[in-house]
């Protein structure tokens, strides 16, 4: 029911088909929110009519009301950080959230967030952070972590009095991108996106569906929103120029991960792979047998996470190159964020103990999720 109502476009016959099937509404609903398709389902039920029970109709009514207050919020907070670095004189692009919503659903409330992401350059975070800090809004990491030039996971924000988190990014915190963002390029063709009349900057619409695919890889695919915005990036964006999709995937590295998406959005989704494309998603034979896996874990909504070999693995073959492949998972594997930095480390580089203990910590932190969801 989730997968029809996510499809593109919606078979209206299908929905109302597998509705009547749907026999514990607070469970799909749970389901639901648990993937972030509730707008999605709305709209679909929507387009349903009448035929759907209106117990169903309501409990996704209520859902969706509640996700759109929060949305309405998190975009009011976006207009305030926005118009803060704009001031500032920062160069900054914002990412996902509602700007993706816009892109791919056409408007703001159309997709489930609970955070704001923004993309700046990596010489300008330590300005950013203190500006934020000033401005009254509390830091994941101390500020002289920032200043002695530490990288964590992301720089994360929130402000007292409002639930909104903000997420800054740079260049080196995206370290899922198999190789290195090239932020120039990435800014120099950035454009703009109209939420709710603010003109908000925004990455090109082709460097946009590479990073979504990277972050759908990042959480292995593991919730049907990711692979919504996939699908309706490729199906309500017919402006998308797939040369410049494919030219940005090979710059990062991330050739096999665009593939991937594609591939889901076709065999979940019914959205066909776009023309261009199909040659190297094709060619690529190993990304058939990644989307079957994806699917099997896929009814989870991450209640259940793979295992940690398996999560090393899937890793390994987001690369097409078995050296490339072994060179992405040792440096995501040994790489510190802020969850492994040691307090007698201070605020210095990374020190080698924390890169050696980093796999360590993270076979107890999954060892002991999958314990807690069995």
């Amino acid at each position: 029911m989730l997968r029809e109502c996510c499809s593109l476009p919606l078979d209206l016959t299908a929905i109302r088909a597998h509705a009547e099937k749907v026999g514990e509404t607070r469970g799909f609903l749970r389901a639901a929110e648990q993937h972030g398709v509730v707008s999605s389902v709305a709209a679909a039920l929507r387009e349903a009519g009448g035929a759907i029970a209106e117990e169903l109709q309501e409990g996704v009514r209520s859902s969706y009301k509640r996700q759109s207050l929060a949305t309405l919020s998190l975009c009011a907070e976006l207009f305030h950080v926005a118009a803060m670095l704009q001031q500032a004189g920062v160069e900054f692009v914002a990412t996902k959230g509602p700007v993706l919503a816009v892109r791919a659903y056409g408007e703001p409330g159309a997709r489930r967030y609970v955070d704001l992401d923004l993309l700046v350059c990596q010489n300008e975070i330590l300005r950013v952070c203190e500006l934020l800090s000033s401005a009254g809004y509390t830091g994941n990491i101390p500020l002289e972590a920032v200043r002695s030039g530490r990288v964590p996971g992301e720089y994360i924000f929130h402000r007292d009095g409002t639930r909104a988190i903000l997420e800054l990014h740079t260049e080196r915190s995206f370290r899922f991108f198999p190789r290195p963002m090239p932020i120039e390029d990435f800014f120099r063709r950035k454009t703009t996106v109209a939420v709710d009349g603010w003109s908000v900057p925004v990455l090109s619409l082709e460097d946009e569906f590479v990073l979504i695919s990277i972050h759908g890889a990042k959480h292995f695919w593991e919730r049907l929103m990711w692979i919504g915005d996939v699908a309706a990036l490729v199906h309500n964006c017919p402006q998308m120029d797939w040369s410049r999709v494919q030219q940005t995937a090979g710059d990062v590295g991330a050739e096999r991960m665009v593939s991937v998406a594609l591939l889901l959005a076709e065999r979940l989704l019914r959205v066909g792979v776009p023309a261009y494309m199909k040659g190297e998603v094709a060619a690529d034979g190993a990304c058939l047998s990644i989307a079957k896996k994806i699917e099997t874990w896929l009814p989870c909504a991450g209640q259940e996470p793979p295992a940690l070999m398996q999560r090393a693995l899937f890793r390994f073959r987001m690369r097409r190159q078995m050296l490339d492949g072994a060179r992405y998972l040792t440096r995501l594997s040994l790489s510190p964020t802020e969850e492994d930095w040691s307090g007698d480390a201070g605020y210095s580089n990374a020190s080698l103990r924390e890169s050696l203990s980093r796999p360590f910590r993270l076979a107890r932190k999954y060892r002991r999720d999958r314990k807690e969801t069995n």
